[in-house]
């Protein structure tokens, strides 16, 4: 079947992050799909000088004149009856941000369907993302769903996948999934719609269903007792966000960056050494001993001050050098 033979359906698009906009602007983009209304989440505070903004959702939504509500609890009048007046064939949902009612997801005609960023049952929740780097998982994926009244629970329609370079980061991997996302988005509305794909039960089994929970401030400190992979691993999932700290003397500092060393150094958890006059296989101006090898951090940011790199750090920081983390 060709693109020009699928026939045109009513889309109501709930999203609201970045994460949201390559799935939205496709639809905005294709041929057969009217996306007759965007739910978003409302204005709120936010960056350091908490300025009211709207959400990137919105943001997109606005400058393709699609009609925008904003509700609190979308299951309450009058947003409800706004989403049952646009008479969608299909709700899609891409990190909405809250939690559907049974009499929100049987509003399309068709079906509500979710774009999930991993391959279910494997992390499902808030913070796949970031669970699946973290994790020292090689690959992972999205997966559109059929969404339920569960978490992540309904039957899959697509999955796609994707591998995790060594170096991956929270954003860059939030980014290609995203992307990838918002391709097989299309595909399954196209298809599903055609009737040439049906949904199939998640498996159930203890050891392939995990959950990725919502991501705290607290859960970025860092452990020097793990090993420097694991901790290599804890940066680069929670960059940029929650970030990952520890803490020298009375302030927080941040570890922003940095890699993983296997080295014959005797150096107990936490505690820096200086290794500009000792050789390693990749240059260092210190480490931080871990429970299993040393860490060696290249970009820094000490409570109260600007990013550095670890030598602009350094000037700033005597008594650095032996002192003791966490």
């Amino acid at each position: 079947m060709t693109t020009n033979e699928f026939s045109t359906h009513r889309v109501v698009f709930m999203g609201t992050p970045d994460f949201a906009v390559p799935s939205l602007q496709n639809l905005i983009n294709a041929p057969n799909f009217d996306v007759v209304g965007v739910v978003t989440q409302p204005d709120r505070p936010a960056g350091r000088g908490q300025k009211v903004q709207m959400s990137p959702v919105k943001e997109t939504a606005l400058a393709a004149g699609i009609p925008i509500i904003q509700p609190e609890k979308t299951h309450l009048s009058p947003d409800f009856d706004q989403i049952a007046a646009w008479q969608p064939d299909f709700l899609v949902v891409v990190a909405f941000g809250q939690i559907l009612r049974q009499k929100v997801l049987d509003l399309p005609k068709i079906a509500p369907v979710n774009v999930h960023a991993s391959l279910l049952p494997r992390w499902r929740g808030a913070a796949p993302i970031q669970a699946a780097i973290r994790s020292g998982d090689t690959y992972t994926g999205v997966t559109t769903m059929v969404m339920d009244k569960g978490m992540d629970t309904g039957p899959i329609l697509l999955q796609d996948s994707i591998p995790l370079s060594p170096g991956e980061t929270g954003q860059s991997l939030h980014d290609k999934l995203a992307a990838l996302g918002a391709i097989l988005l299309i595909h399954t509305l196209e298809w599903f719609g055609a009737g040439s794909i049906q949904p199939r039960p998640q498996p159930t089994s203890d050891h392939l269903v995990i959950y990725a929970p919502t991501l705290k401030k607290e859960d970025g400190v860092l452990a020097w007792s793990s090993s420097a992979a694991d901790i290599d691993r804890h940066v680069r999932a929670f960059t940029p966000w929650p970030g990952t700290y520890t803490c020298w003397g009375e302030k927080r500092l941040k570890i922003l960056a940095g890699f993983p060393l296997e080295t014959d150094l005797n150096l107990a958890p936490g505690v820096v050494m200086d290794t500009r006059d000792i050789p390693l296989d990749q240059p260092s101006l210190f480490v931080i001993g871990t429970g299993e090898g040393v860490y060696a951090p290249t970009q820094l940011q000490i409570e109260g001050r600007s990013a550095v790199d670890a030598a602009a750090f350094l000037n700033g920081a005597p008594g650095f050098m032996g002192s003791t983390l966490g």
